[in-house]
């Protein structure tokens, strides 16, 4: 198998539904541009009657992509990262018997738990595809059962198959009966600390996070200040609904020209302890950060220093 590839490479990952008609264009002639990874749902985009309509769509998506994709060896290098959102696991086991998933990079997992762990990677055990399971249920709020569920994923095979993990916010948020504020950003509520909580417990145990959507698709005041705070906790690329959301998003993704300076200080450097730019930079403890910094500006580049 291939490596999976980067968090980092995800950016603003796209949700459209499996109904929608234009998806080869959008994979192929890039009519959303700087779309670097998209979702087709067939979970809650997709109404229970039209999932036939759906899933016969995604069929001729998926054979029309192949066909290209057998056509032309650059076609990878081009294209965003795809994946699709099954219903459940019976869906996901249809699809792979009966649908060409071959350019499918692979499959967001809805309402994960450490019961579903099992159907789920008998799904794609015989697969190339990779997976990000989407932490959404009510036991997202035990850190306890949180806990559990990351000591397994890191000793399960599935370990080296998880791109990342995705935080359903309005699944969350449902669970205990709340709707996003439109005047504040998801971490000035109850998910401030829920967020905080899984990146204690999974992102310290070397998995990726990425960062729930802001559903506010008119208010990129908002967006920023989010995703501010997204970048802060750590979370590595972020959920969109609307393609106006997809620039802000990356443009935010940026590394700040002095925390790009400053990681190549730390790595490079032979001393336990200094100073630069105002800040202690301690080596054994900032590398890390550092690694991580170097990566994200690989994807999305360095801003101008305007200072």
């Amino acid at each position: 198998m291939k490596p999976i590839p980067s968090p980092h490479r995800l950016g603003a990952t796209l949700y459209m539904p499996a109904t929608r008609q234009d998806i080869t264009e959008i994979v192929l002639q890039n009519k959303i541009p700087d779309l670097r990874s998209l979702v087709i749902c067939l979970e809650d985009a997709v109404s229970e009657r039209d999932i036939p309509i759906a899933i016969e769509n995604l069929r001729e998506v998926m054979q029309t992509l192949a066909e290209v994709d057998n056509s032309s060896s650059n076609i990878n290098h081009h294209r965003p990262l795809m994946f699709i959102r099954p219903r459940d696991e019976r869906m996901a086991e249809y699809l792979v018997a009966n649908v060409n998933l071959s350019v499918i990079d692979g499959l967001v997992l809805p309402k994960f738990t450490h019961a579903s762990l099992s159907g789920w990677w008998n799904v794609i055990d015989s697969t190339h595809l990779c997976i990000m399971p989407t932490l959404e249920s009510e036991e997202v709020f035990d850190v306890q059962k949180m806990n559990q569920l990351a000591d397994i994923l890191k000793q399960h095979p599935c370990k080296d198959r998880i791109i990342a993990l995705r935080i359903g916010g309005n699944d969350l948020m449902n669970v205990i009966s709340l709707r996003r504020s439109r005047n504040f950003t998801l971490y000035d509520g109850p998910m401030g600390y829920v967020i905080k909580m899984l990146v204690a417990v999974f992102v310290a145990r070397g998995f990726s996070l990425t960062a729930p959507v802001c559903e506010h698709i008119d208010d990129l005041r908002l967006l920023k200040a989010e995703l501010e705070l997204d970048i802060a906790h750590g979370l590595v690329g972020k959920t969109a609904i609307h393609p106006k959301q997809i620039k802000c998003i990356q443009r935010a993704l940026m590394v700040n020209a002095h925390d790009y300076a400053e990681a190549l200080t730390i790595l490079n450097s032979n001393k336990a302890v200094f100073k630069s730019q105002g800040m202690m930079c301690e080596p054994a403890t900032h590398q890390r950060w550092a690694v991580n910094i170097l990566e994200r500006a690989e994807h999305y580049g360095i801003e101008p220093d305007v200072a």
